[in-house]
């Protein structure tokens, strides 16, 4: 056998390799020609735009829905924050009636002002009456 022969026979073996090589560089450079012409603007052709027409408009939709969620969530803190500030105030104004008339109901507090109508205090403990029921 020649020199030739085997170089011959090596580059047979390489050439299978070199295919698969190919296609991978084929799809890369698919992806790299979508890219480029999203970046060049190629890809807003009126051909483009009129076969892709209803999926623009569905993802316009889509968008749309999303900055009217963001309004309505901001419109319910607002709520939500209006509501706890008159929730406070309101348990503020609890709180303060509840001592007033805690101060005001005191035992002492009372005996004075139930003595002038002849009202006094009782010195005897309550009786409780507690009756057995027949079985």
């Amino acid at each position: 056998m020649s020199e030739n022969e085997f170089i011959d026979a090596f580059e047979e073996k390489e050439q299978p390799k070199k295919k698969k090589a190919a296609k991978t560089k084929k799809s890369v450079g698919n992806s790299g020609r979508f890219l480029i012409s999203l970046v060049s603007g190629d890809i807003l052709t009126k051909e483009f735009v009129l076969n892709n027409l209803s999926y623009i408009f569905y993802v316009i939709f889509l968008l749309v829905l999303l900055v009217g969620k963001g309004y309505y969530g901001k419109q319910l803190t607002k709520n939500v924050d209006q509501s706890q500030k008159e929730l406070n105030e309101i348990l503020g104004d609890y709180v303060a009636k509840k001592a007033r008339l805690e101060e005001e109901t005191r035992r002492i507090q009372l005996v004075e002002e139930l003595t002038p109508y002849g009202l006094k205090e009782t010195v005897n403990p309550t009786k409780v009456i507690r009756l057995k029921e027949n079985e």
